[in-house]
């Protein structure tokens, strides 16, 4: 086996760890980043502490508790989607990658989006003033969000902004690098890969949300 470069030695550790193993550590690590951004920066908004004074964040309470609940469930969920469209990708161009192989590629990948929610809490927590909720639900770090206004921006074209960002692409790199370690094959096989199956779909949905949001 050829030695890897020194980046993609951690990946190839990931991606030799057992599925179940990685999926339950992946959902603990979150449950503890949506913990501490709940603590540290949501509920420390004027708008959270009035309603806790007025006694009526009972529904927000509850809201807060499936989010938790639901972290499993949408972890499953987005993988087994994006591992389906990446292995028929994977079969078109003659990459013998099995569903369960490209399942935890996905996965692993997915590990890409806790380093925003770790910036996140950060900015926020050294920001030298205190931030409103609208500030907090519009922020996300390195995206085209940030070039806009929230206040004035149309609220279907927010999420768009957001999920436009540099973890994304980071996010379809690490795609194409563990295809490419899966596979043991060209590079720009697995970049072609990624760029006619996932990327288009990504795009699309974000099309697609702007066009049926209400």
């Amino acid at each position: 086996m050829p030695m890897l470069k020194p980046w993609r030695k951690p990946l190839a550790y990931a991606l030799d760890t057992d599925t179940m193993a990685y999926f339950l550590a992946l959902c603990i690590i979150t449950f503890l980043v949506l913990f501490a951004k709940k603590g540290l920066v949501e509920n420390e908004t004027v708008a959270f502490q009035i309603l806790q004074e007025e006694g009526r964040f009972g529904i927000f309470r509850v809201l807060n508790t499936l989010q938790f609940l639901a972290i499993p469930v949408i972890y499953a969920f987005k993988v087994t989607v994006i591992a389906f469209v990446l292995w028929v990708g994977a079969f078109m161009f003659g990459y013998r990658i099995t569903y369960k192989q490209m399942w935890h590629i996905a996965l692993v990948a997915e590990t890409v989006f806790l380093l925003p929610e770790f910036v996140k809490i950060m900015w926020f927590i050294l920001i030298d003033h205190e931030p409103d909720i609208i500030e907090i639900t519009s922020f996300y770090p390195l995206s085209l969000m940030n070039l806009a206004d929230p206040e004035t921006l149309a609220a279907r074209f927010q999420y768009p902004l957001k999920a436009l960002n540099l973890f994304e692409a980071l996010y379809w790199l690490v795609l194409v690098e563990a295809v490419h370690l899966t596979a043991n094959k060209k590079w720009p096989v697995a970049l072609a890969i990624v760029c006619t199956t996932y990327v288009p779909g990504f795009l699309f949905w974000l099309f697609y949300y702007t066009q049926v949001y209400k």
